[in-house]
């Protein structure tokens, strides 16, 4: 298992930037234990608020886990109280702010010390998000959001859970750059291609057959996937329908990685508002774009690690998003640094450009 060291990527071990953690339906006031970026949380909703809360998962009085417990009677009569949470072992209290509000056997005040870290997370489309910085900044960019999540004609999507998968995110992201991989495991018959790098978005732009998404003799597929910062890939697809995929893939531990798929679809029977004979179909297709990623799944776990690739040329901008890449394992006072050396529109040798792509996706 290679480590971000391994790759050389840079001072931090995790990237920064959003990344999802949970889906939104699943997180309830019963706290729930989550790893990831090698430590381990306390996820739950409040009660009172309503609101996700992400909280380091050890107790500082001895370092008890305030999520995984189910037979105490802390956790029996419900551990959350409010938007506030009880450690199950001695009962302390933390609020959503991570501070330690209630200490019930303890007189006098309550020491600085007990608490616990709190963690800025937003809501959206469906899944909860947290903004990870290793310098604990403030995020640099709003969380990932599709306009068309609130358009009545589309069937929203219900999340693929792919679980975890023994590879390093670095692997995930040189798809991103890789047009020669379409033809062998996607069956598409790529005509043009191009990669583009701003700021902290990826963005491929692809247009041709596909054995998977369309039919053949059906219309071309027209892609445009954009990676908003280092986690969350959304792809809006012109197709057999009209449709977004969502991949998003968060460091679990130094080379591991928890791995969700969506896809939302327009309404395939052409409705203003989607019907009830719209689902199916709309899953059907998810399914269809489940199974095409499925591909990519399916090399990437028996794969050995992609440390120093023998690149030629055709393969695609791999130099240059590796680079892009960095600007997340370092701090934010080197950005620049790698954003001169990877910014612009990168069109592999012998494939068209994407001549007609809007420019500021």
């Amino acid at each position: 298992m290679a480590t971000s060291k391994d790759y050389g990527l840079g001072e931090f071990t995790f990237p920064r930037g959003w990344f999802m953690v949970a889906e939104s339906e699943k997180v309830t006031s019963v706290p729930q234990g989550v790893r990831y970026f090698g430590q381990d949380f306390a996820l739950y909703r409040g009660k009172d608020s309503g609101k996700v809360i992400l909280l380091d998962a050890y107790c500082p009085h001895m370092g008890t886990h305030l999520a995984r417990n189910n037979t105490s009677y802390v956790i029996q009569d419900g551990a959350v109280e409010g938007d506030s949470i009880r450690c199950p072992y001695h009962a302390w209290r933390f609020g959503p702010d991570g501070k330690c509000n209630h200490i019930p056997y303890a007189s006098g005040p309550i020491p600085p010390a007990a608490r616990v870290r709190s963690w800025p997370v937003a809501e959206s489309m469906g899944a909860v998000f947290v903004w990870y910085d290793a310098e604990g900044g403030e995020p640099e960019w709003d969380v990932p959001f599709i306009d068309k999540w609130d358009d009545p004609s589309w069937v929203r999507w219900r999340f693929d859970d792919l679980g975890q998968i023994q590879v390093h995110p670095q692997e995930i992201l040189d798809n991103i750059t890789d047009v020669a991989h379409f033809n062998p495991v996607h069956g598409s018959l790529t005509q043009r291609f191009e990669n583009e790098f701003r700021g902290h978005k990826a963005i491929q732009r692809m247009a041709g057959g596909h054995r998977t998404l369309t039919s053949e003799g059906g219309p071309q597929l027209v892609t445009e996937a954009i990676y908003h910062g280092p986690s969350v890939l959304i792809t809006s697809m012109t197709g057999t329908h009209d449709s977004y995929i969502f991949i998003a893939h968060t460091p679990v531990d130094d080379g591991s990685t928890y791995v969700w798929h969506a896809l939302m679809v327009k309404s395939p029977t052409g409705q203003a508002i989607a019907s009830a004979e719209d689902v199916p179909i709309a899953r059907g297709y998810q399914d269809f774009a489940l199974a095409a990623f499925a591909q990519d799944f399916d090399v990437w776990k028996h794969k050995r690690p992609c440390i120093q690739g023998l690149f030629v040329q055709g393969d695609g901008a791999f130099h240059k998003q590796r680079t892009w890449y960095r600007q997340f394992y370092n701090p934010r006072a080197k950005r620049d640094e790698y954003l001169r050396a990877s910014e612009g529109v990168h069109v592999p040798k012998g494939m068209q450009p994407f001549s007609d792509s809007p420019k500021a996706a």
